[in-house]
């Protein structure tokens, strides 16, 4: 949630700003707004609504002269959407200027203190706040270092903070804690941003600013201080992201592309852990997995319903306990942690606060943590006792697709490998297994293949206004994520139940053309679920049906089905969520709607 940007150096700023800006537009936001120094004064430029009416506002930069800036795109917490809440704030007396990613959890208290000091406020947000408690201590203490410190030591929550001050020309300031923040460096420019796609284009050359640390961005050089004001040393590291990962390739939006690029996602994922036919995870060896009496996999969102399809091939397969939980709910309902339990976050960014949080929860419990992430060096990554990385590349679109179907592949190497150390399989069917999982690309492939069938369904719905995803076992693991994706980008009201569950009372939301899509790739359970589609039939429910290749006998219940090619089926749930993806799409497009950042969400959702 919320962009951050910034820019030192010798070309004009507020072009590059907004471009990084732009590179950050999947984050989700409602307004925006930068601050240039400039011979000694900051312009600042703010306003509701998309990037492109800021870029009409500054002509696309050209008339915000200055080398040196910050930029912002808000998503509203503290206050209404509107050009007076937007960032960059600046303080009582124009000595600073600030933007913020995050939430100040005692704000009210702090706010309340400036004004008997003599402060007034023109917003509702608690970045203003911030920022006159930041200019509070300048005025007191002629520093911005001792401004900063004094300040990260009285503010509670989460941020990340760029800061200009009066006086300090040609200095950007940086501070963080819990929200993301990394700084990028080049000859004679330094940059700093809240993810890579905003400064990739111009550097990979980046250093991670931890948590309660300071940060002075100067042209082409960067100093680091912890809270007493000493210099940090820091390593620099390399990225190894291609800036063309942030381009639409020719197709119209970019989960499109990333539904397209989950063959190569899923096989470079596949790629680093499976060696001369055996799963080869080196993060693994301190572990003692045969000792592990419980597994939970905490997450959110798309990840959380990853975990709850591992769930079930775990206990199928491995033949041990295992819990998926909302990090949201973890962390707060004092969960019953062994000391031989295993903790598996889950999460594309590494930065989600809720999973993030929970996995703080098991390290104090000193819980064993795994943690399985798509960002190199991100806060869960380093953070957690082991790590694995998918290789999904750079996902663009909110609506998560390839970086999902890579999480489900690495859910699917630790099940087999944890079931082969724990001896609940034997030789044969861990090595039947991997052959099975290696043949996932090529099949999502071969799905990709049915892609004009489900465009011309897709039509038919675009104004449903309820859908409703049934499934049994890992089937209804996968309509979880069929529905999420559905009601993201199509605004549709979606859900998805345990088939079983219809008749407890959500059939009696079942009314003539209402949409039912049931997955059925479970032989042994496939019975149980056409019966509940029949009861839906009955009231007169449209029928579409996802099966396996050769179950043709479903299209004598369903009024549609789209079929996928046939693999074992703990590992079949790879290949049914693609034409679910491929229909969210088609009907969000049919409907004439914003793919790619549909309204009130954020890619990376950093703030409870």
């Amino acid at each position: 949630m919320c962009g951050i940007v910034g820019f030192n150096g010798n070309h004009q700023a507020a072009p590059i700003l907004l471009d990084g800006l732009t590179k950050l537009e999947y984050r989700g936001y409602d307004s925006a707004g930068i601050a240039i120094q400039n011979q000694g004064e900051v312009q600042v430029v703010k306003v509701k609504g998309r990037l492109n009416v800021l870029k009409e506002k500054t002509n696309n930069g050209l008339a915000s002269k200055g080398t040196c800036g910050i930029g912002h795109t808000r998503w509203a917490t503290h206050g209404k959407a509107n050009e007076i809440n937007a960032h960059p704030m600046v303080s009582y007396h124009k000595e600073v200027v600030v933007v913020h990613n995050g939430i100040i959890e005692n704000y009210q208290e702090l706010k309340n203190r400036l004004v008997l000091k003599g402060y007034e406020f023109y917003s509702q947000t608690d970045t203003e706040v911030v920022t006159n408690l930041i200019e509070y201590y300048y005025l007191k203490y002629k520093d911005p270092l001792q401004a900063l410190s004094k300040t990260m030591m009285l503010i509670r929550g989460s941020y990340a903070l760029a800061i200009l001050f009066k006086g300090y020309e040609d200095k950007i300031y940086a501070i963080r804690k819990d929200s993301p923040m990394i700084l990028g460096i080049s000859e004679n420019e330094s940059y700093l941003a809240s993810d890579v796609p905003a400064i990739l284009k111009y550097t990979n050359n980046v250093y991670y600013i931890d948590n309660l640390e300071l940060a002075c961005l100067e042209k082409g050089k960067i100093l680091f201080y912890n809270l007493d004001g000493e210099t940090i040393e820091k390593e620099c590291t390399s990225i190894q992201l291609d800036s063309q990962q942030a381009q639409k390739d020719g197709y119209e939006h970019f989960m499109m592309k990333e539904i397209y690029e989950q063959p190569k996602a899923v096989q470079d994922t596949l790629n680093q852990f499976i060696k001369n036919n055996k799963i080869q995870i080196d993060a693994l060896n301190q572990l003692d997995i045969e000792s592990i009496s419980q597994i939970y996999f905490v997450a959110c969102g798309s990840a959380w319903h990853v975990g709850k399809a591992c769930e079930y091939i775990m206990e199928d397969i491995c033949k041990i306990p295992v819990r998926t939980e909302l990090a949201s709910e973890f962390r707060y309902r004092n969960p019953l942690l062994n000391k031989n339990d295993l903790v598996i976050v889950i999460s594309q960014s590494g930065e989600t606060a809720d999973s993030l949080a929970a996995l703080r929860l098991a390290k104090e419990k000193e819980i064993k943590t795994l943690a399985i992430v798509n960002v190199v060096a991100s806060s869960i990554a380093r953070e957690a006792d082991f790590v694995l990385y998918t290789l999904a590349g750079l996902e663009i679109s909110v609506a998560t697709t390839k970086a999902y179907s890579a999480q489900l592949i690495m859910g699917y190497l630790l099940a087999v490998q944890f079931a082969f150390v724990r001896k609940t399989i034997d030789s044969n069917l861990y090595h039947y297994y991997i052959e099975e999982i290696k043949s996932l690309p090529e099949k999502i492939e071969k799905t990709l293949e049915n892609k004009e069938r489900l465009q011309w369904f897709a039509s038919k719905f675009a104004n449903a206004k309820d859908i409703f995803f049934i499934g049994r076992g890992l089937d209804y693991a996968i309509s979880l994520e069929g529905s999420l994706k559905l009601k993201e980008i199509s605004y549709i009201h979606s859900e998805s139940y345990a088939a079983g569950e219809l008749k407890h009372g959500a059939i009696s939301l079942i009314e003539k053309n209402t949409l039912v899509i049931g997955i059925c790739t479970q032989s042994n359970l496939y019975e149980k679920t056409m019966s509940n589609m029949v009861e839906c039939k009955a009231r007169g429910a449209y029928l579409m049906g996802v099966a396996p290749h050769g179950l043709y006998k479903i299209e004598d219940t369903v009024d549609f089905a789209t079929y996928i090619p046939k693999v074992d089926e703990h590992f079949i749930g790879s290949l049914a969520i693609i034409p679910l993806q491929l229909l969210a799409y088609y009907i969000s497009v049919a409907k004439g709607l914003d793919v790619d950042k549909p309204r009130n969400l954020a890619k990376s959702v950093t703030v409870e």
